[in-house]
C-alpha cells in the first residue's frame, strides 16, 4: 500500500484523534499542519529550516505554479519534489479557489472555467481533466480535485448548483486520474447550507479512497456558522481515513476542528502576519513593531525553542521591522510556523496521553485570556 491511514488514538468527549497517514514520501502524523509554499517555497524560509523545525508536508498551488514556471518546467525537472529540494510528501491543491476568486476574471461553464491570467490577462482555461494532467505533471503525493467554491453570502439555488457542479467535476476527476503514486481528495462544498453540506459529504465519500476534504469555510463567514457546518459532518465522515480542512490556520480554529474530527490543516497565515510585523506566542499575538518592545530583550516567546527565539530578542526584532529587513520576515515566519506546528504536536500528544479538554482549556487561557 503506498497510502494508508490509522486511527491510533481516540478522544472519549469529542471527535478528536490522532491517526498515522503513509504516503511515498513518508509518514504524517495528525492532527498535523501544512505550511503553504504557494509557488514551490515558503516565503523566506529555507526547505532546511522547515525540515529542522518539523514540518511533515507543504503545500503548493496547481494555480500559480501552471502560470509561473508552468508545470511542464517543473516535470523536467523531475516533479515538485526535486524541483523545490524537498523530500517529504506534497500536496498541491486544483487551484479551484483561486481560479474562484478571479471574479470578473472567470467564466464558469459546464465544462469548466475560462479565466484570465492576475499576472498579464492572457486567456486559460481549466477543466477537471486538465487540473488533473496539471497536478499529474507537479507529481504531489496528495492531489485536490477540481471544485467551485461558491462564495459566502451567496443563495440557496446557487450554493447547490455549485455542489452538483462540483460533485460532477468530481467524477471526472476520478475518472481521468490514473497515477498510483497520487491520491486524490475529493472536496466537500455546500456553503452555509446544512442540508447542502449533507448531501455533499453523502455523495463524495464514495470517491474518497484515502482522503477527503471540506472546503468552501473560513471564507469571511462567523466562526459559529463554520464550526456548525462542521459539526453536521462528523457523522458522515469515513473513520479510516483523513479528513482535510481547506484554509485554515489560527490556533482556534485549529483546536475547533481536531475537537470535530478534522486531521489536516492549510494556511498562509503564519507567513502572511509574519511579513506583516506580528508574532504568535505561547503568550498570545505580539505585534512585534509596536514601540513597547522598543528595549525588550527579552526572547519573542520563552517556550519555543526555535532559531527565533533562541537567538534574538523583541528589540531586535522590532529593529528589523521597522527598518524593513528581509530577515524580519524570515525570522517571524521561522517561529510562526513553529508555532502552529508544536501545536499540532502538542494536541497529537494529549490526544494519545488522554489529557485533550486539559490541554485545550489551558491553551485558550494563556492565547486568548479566556477559558472555553
Amino acid at each position: 500500500m503506498k497510502f494508508s491511514f490509522e486511527v491510533t488514538h481516540k478522544v472519549k468527549t469529542s471527535a478528536a484523534r490522532r491517526g498515522k497517514f503513509l504516503t511515498p514520501h513518508g509518514v504524517i502524523e495528525t492532527p498535523a499542519f501544512m505550511p503553504v509554499g504557494t509557488l514551490a517555497t515558503v516565503k523566506g524560509v529555507m526547505p532546511s529550516t522547515l525540515n529542522e523545525i518539523g514540518t511533515q508536508i507543504l503545500l503548493s498551488n496547481t494555480y500559480h505554479l501552471y502560470l509561473r514556471p508552468g508545470e511542464d518546467i517543473v516535470a523536467k525537472a523531475g516533479g515538485l519534489h526535486k524541483f523545490m529540494h524537498w523530500a517529504k510528501p506534497i500536496l498541491t491543491d486544483s487551484g479551484g479557489f483561486q481560479v474562484f476568486s478571479l471574479g470578473e476574471l472567470r467564466k464558469i461553464t459546464h465544462d469548466g472555467v475560462y479565466f484570465s491570467s492576475h499576472i498579464d490577462g492572457s486567456k486559460h482555461f481549466f477543466s477537471p481533466e486538465k487540473v488533473m494532467d496539471i497536478e499529474n505533471a507537479l507529481g504531489a503525493d496528495i492531489i485536490m480535485a477540481f471544485d467551485e467554491c461558491s462564495n459566502y453570502g451567496c443563495d440557496h439555488d446557487y450554493a447547490f448548483q455549485a455542489m452538483k457542479r462540483t460533485l460532477n467535476w468530481l467524477d471526472r476527476c476520478a475518472v481521468h486520474h490514473k497515477n498510483e503514486n497520487q491520491m486524490l481528495f475529493p472536496i466537500i462544498q455546500g456553503n452555509m447550507f446544512k442540508d447542502l453540506r449533507i448531501q455533499s459529504v453523502k455523495e463524495t465519500v464514495p470517491y474518497a479512497k484515502c482522503g477527503i476534504a471540506v472546503g468552501g469555510l473560513s471564507v469571511g463567514e462567523p466562526k459559529e456558522l463554520m464550526l456548525e457546518m462542521l459539526d453536521e459532518l462528523v457523522p458522515y465522515y469515513p473513520e479510516n481515513m483523513p479528513r482535510y480542512l481547506m484554509g485554515v490556520g489560527t490556533p482556534d480554529y485549529i483546536i475547533e476542528g481536531v475537537r470535530r474530527g478534522i486531521d489536516m490543516f492549510d494556511c498562509v497565515l503564519p507567513t502572511r502576519v509574519a511579513r506583516n510585523g506580528t508574532a504568535m506566542t505561547s503568550q498570545g499575538k505580539v505585534v512585534v513593531r509596536n514601540a513597547i518592545y522598543k528595549e525588550d530583550f527579552s526572547p519573542l516567546d520563552p517556550e519555543c525553542d526555535c532559531y527565533t527565539c533562541r537567538n534574538f530578542s523583541k528589540a531586535y526584532l522590532r529593529h528589523l521591522v521597522n527598518c524593513n529587513e528581509i530577515l524580519a520576515a524570515t525570522l517571524l515566519s521561522i517561529h510562526n510556523i513553529k508555532f502552529l506546528l508544536d501545536l499540532t504536536k502538542n494536541l497529537r500528544n494529549a490526544i494519545s496521553e488522554g489529557t485533550f479538554d486539559v490541554f485545550v482549556e489551558e491553551f485558550y487561557k494563556k492565547y486568548y485570556g479566556f477559558k472555553v
